[in-house]
């Protein structure tokens, strides 16, 4: 008789506390509006920012697409649209490598501030301290700091267009830096002049000071410790394709110009320097996708990578009212928060690496066209739409 009480005790205990329980359910159910209980994914509103901008991207053809990879709220979503290969109709996918041009030069400069921080060398050392064939009047001025943001004064026919015809060997560039005289008044660190010759002279600073091929301190210094397992700085062959490995050239895209037509072999590589080191970096949307979380500092970063990425970000020079120069990374004020950038391009190939650091936002666009430029719509709508949507509590 008492067992029996007690049971029933039980179930009336337990009647009241699923009571109970409904009723919270049933409250908190009712502080939600249906238009949130119908508000798409964080996927699906990502996908509708970017579709805008990026669906043109891809051409109609088929010639060429673009891989996306986009940060957010501590997440990596992944974009593609069209084909890595038109005669193959060979998808766009995360995996495919592309040339990704000077973003390359966000991976040297990670490489300087880290010597920068073991105090292995200073952004105030003169070039000619480690390449020591440079003896030129102006030449001997330029520091590294310099080289690292654009403010050296440098200004190789190679920079800027009409491109020329001829290219270097490693004497002649030596020749023609000793042989450099400024033409409109420049002096090293008075202005911004964008140098592509400026960063070959800075891989040759970086190899001179630790001995080793540009490839392989890249691989060591930045790819390795974040884990990046497609990234690399392969050398140029006779046909100008990168000398890379069967299965990393199998996910390499195929170029086309702006008509569609293809531009070199998958693998192309393009420069005016005939020298060891001096190709295209090649890379994955993916890989792109673990250097975005390592300068936004989410999840576990090597702290000596951390470090410098935090470094190279920090700007040097103001261009001007709305633009800034960092270590590669270019600063542009927008009427949110700043955005921190690095594009890339050839005739070919389109790249870009965009921070919304305050909000830690990032974005990676590549495409195997050249003639789209994803810098100008991520600058004007794709990344300042991303932060409203921060704003919003996404």
């Amino acid at each position: 008789m008492r067992s029996g009480t007690i049971g029933v005790t039980n179930w009336r205990r337990r009647g009241v506390i699923l009571t109970a329980a409904i009723a919270i359910v049933v409250a908190a159910l009712a502080m939600v509006s249906p238009a949130s209980l119908a508000r798409p994914s964080m996927s699906t509103e990502v996908r509708s920012v970017i579709a805008r901008d990026i669906d043109p991207m891809a051409a109609a053809s088929g010639a060429g697409g673009v891989a996306v990879a986009v940060r957010m709220n501590g997440r990596t979503l992944f974009f593609n649209y069209g084909y890595a290969d038109q005669v193959e109709k060979r998808p766009i996918t995360s995996d495919e490598l592309f040339n990704v041009g000077s973003v390359r030069k966000v991976f040297e400069a990670t490489l300087v501030a880290e010597g920068v921080r073991r105090g292995e060398f200073s952004l105030d050392d003169p070039v000619n301290k480690y390449v020591t064939e440079l003896h030129g009047d102006y030449i001997s001025r330029v520091t590294i700091g310099q080289l690292a943001t654009h403010t050296s004064g440098l200004s190789l026919p190679t920079d800027h267009p009409p491109w020329p015809t001829q290219h270097y060997s490693l004497a002649g560039f030596y020749d023609a830096l000793n042989a450099f005289t400024p033409h409109d008044g420049e002096a090293p660190g008075k202005q911004h002049i964008y140098s592509h010759a400026g960063y070959i002279l800075l891989q040759l600073v970086l190899e001179r000071r630790y001995g080793k091929p540009i490839s392989a301190l890249i691989e060591t210094g930045v790819a390795k410790p974040l884990g990046m397992k497609s990234t690399v700085v392969p050398e140029r062959g006779a046909d100008g394709r990168a000398m890379m490995s069967p299965e990393l050239l199998a996910r390499t895209v195929q170029g086309y110009s702006q008509s569609g037509v293809p531009i070199g072999l998958p693998g192309d590589q393009q420069g005016y320097f005939d020298f060891s080191g001096t190709g295209q970096m090649f890379s994955t949307a993916r890989d792109l996708s673990i250097l975005l979380a390592a300068c936004l500092d989410d999840g576990a970063v090597d702290p000596q990578v951390w470090d410098a990425l935090q470094m190279t970000q920090r700007e040097a020079f103001r261009v001007g009212p709305q633009a800034g120069q960092a270590m590669a990374w270019e600063t542009i004020g927008t009427d949110g928060p700043t955005i921190v950038d690095k594009p890339g391009g050839l005739n070919n190939a389109s790249a870009y690496i965009g921070l919304v650091p305050e909000r830690k936002i990032g974005i990676v666009i590549l495409a195997n066209r050249g003639d789209v430029h994803p810098f100008e719509a991520a600058r004007s709508t794709i990344l300042p739409a991303l932060s409203r949507m921060w704003v919003s509590g996404l």
